[in-house]
């Protein structure tokens, strides 16, 4: 696969910096650490995923619609103070469709950009409180389904509590969805992490969450559940790989994330 395979570049050719890792992919839910004040954290990460719907089986002719999205994920984070952080996000996807025999579907291109802002408020005995206030960008080509068209905004709340070996971080966000391709505006999230030590240098993780569909024609909330491992190959490298299984049909079948995380 092309994006794991620029991954693995990357990972041999980027070798010589020196910083602690705390990286948190392949976990969607995201956890309260910051950078601290001057340090940068870049993050290349990948996922593949498809998707498979069969229908007309009332009829006696079954068709098989397949979705199938691939993104490559490029983000750079500055440690403004020690506990906050502001962090940029350009994603690359390629999206599939295909009906039967038939490609209903092909575009790729840059997504819509995101800029973020990570705000660490409490900690104290392990127990940690951040919020992430969260603006996209319209980057993304709409008519490709690359992007809504519209700047959006989102908030979420962010409790850590760490407990060794383990690790749990709770998110809880809303996102006002402007757009201009007719999607639900109002949506919500809501997902669970838990991190294991099993090692010095290995980490398992898994991830449990749901969000408010945007298309307005289900009311099956996209739902999931994730598996997978840190990996500390230095100081400052982590690489990972995980995957995430749709817990209903609204949500891909499966996808495949891997990634690189780099300090400095």
């Amino acid at each position: 696969m092309k994006f794991l395979k620029a991954i693995f570049f990357l990972a041999i050719l980027i070798h010589a910096l020196l910083t602690p890792s705390f990286a948190a992919h392949p976990l969607i839910t995201d956890d309260t650490g910051t950078q601290g004040k001057g340090k940068f954290l870049f993050e290349l990460n990948g996922q593949t995923g498809h998707g498979a719907e069969k229908s007309g089986a009332e009829a006696g002719t079954d068709v098989t619609a397949k979705e199938r999205e691939t993104e490559l994920k490029a983000a750079l984070t500055y440690g403004v103070i020690d506990n906050v952080d502001v962090i940029l996000t350009v994603p690359y996807q390629w999206k599939k469709t295909e009906v039967g025999d038939a490609t209903i579907s092909d575009a790729s291109g840059i997504a819509d950009i995101s800029v973020e802002v990570k705000w660490r408020v409490f900690e104290k005995n392990g127990l940690s409180f951040a919020v992430k206030p969260v603006i996209t960008i319209p980057a993304g080509d709409k008519d490709k389904d690359l992007g809504t068209g519209r700047v959006t905004g989102t908030m979420y709340l962010i409790t850590t509590k760490e407990i060794d070996p383990w690790a749990f971080h709770l998110n809880l966000g809303y996102k006002r969805n402007e757009n201009s391709v007719d999607e639900r505006k109002d949506i919500w999230h809501a997902s669970l992490a838990g991190e294991f030590k099993i090692m010095k240098k290995l980490k398992f993780v898994t991830n449990i969450g749901a969000e408010r569909n945007t298309d307005k024609a289900s009311d099956t909330n996209p739902a999931f559940v994730l598996g997978g491992f840190i990996y500390s190959m230095r100081e400052n490298m982590d690489i990972d790989f995980g995957v995430k299984g749709g817990l209903n049909k609204a949500e891909a079948d499966i996808t495949y994330l891997a990634g690189i995380a780099l300090r400095f």
